[in-house]
């Protein structure tokens, strides 16, 4: 994403993105992993290579990765959660990105804006 550089843009986008952050649903902060998984029965395909399609949530707790498996009856559900997190996440990224280039912008107009002060005081106290 350009970032624009005048201040008033950078804010409009800024409460455009922030407006976006309104959640649509569930948010999950993990990862949905499929797994081949072999049930064990010496006459099952699985036995032979391939397993059986498992899914499992990983996500940090305490400092700790923790693994929870999905049922395939949630794995829609859970999708959409994790989906959205992400969705949330980039909104994030793309905020923080425009406030610090808001605050740049800032910065400099105002180091601009005290370079003129001085010379514009000079000539009215030189009167």
């Amino acid at each position: 994403m350009k970032l624009p550089t005048h201040p008033r843009i950078l804010e409009r986008s800024r409460a455009s993105l922030l407006r976006r952050l309104a959640s649509a649903g569930p948010v999950l902060a993990a990862s949905l992993v499929e797994v081949a998984v072999r049930c064990g029965r010496p006459g099952c395909h699985c036995a032979s290579g391939g397993g059986h399609p498992s899914f499992y949530l990983t996500l940090k707790r305490e400092g700790k990765t923790r693994t929870f498996y999905v049922p395939r009856n949630q794995l829609q559900e859970v999708r959409q959660w994790v989906a959205e997190h992400q969705r949330i996440k980039t909104i994030l990224r793309q905020v923080s990105d425009l406030s610090l280039r808001l605050l740049k912008s800032r910065s400099l107009r105002a180091r601009r804006f005290q370079r003129r002060a001085p010379a514009s005081a000079k000539s009215s106290s030189g009167r």
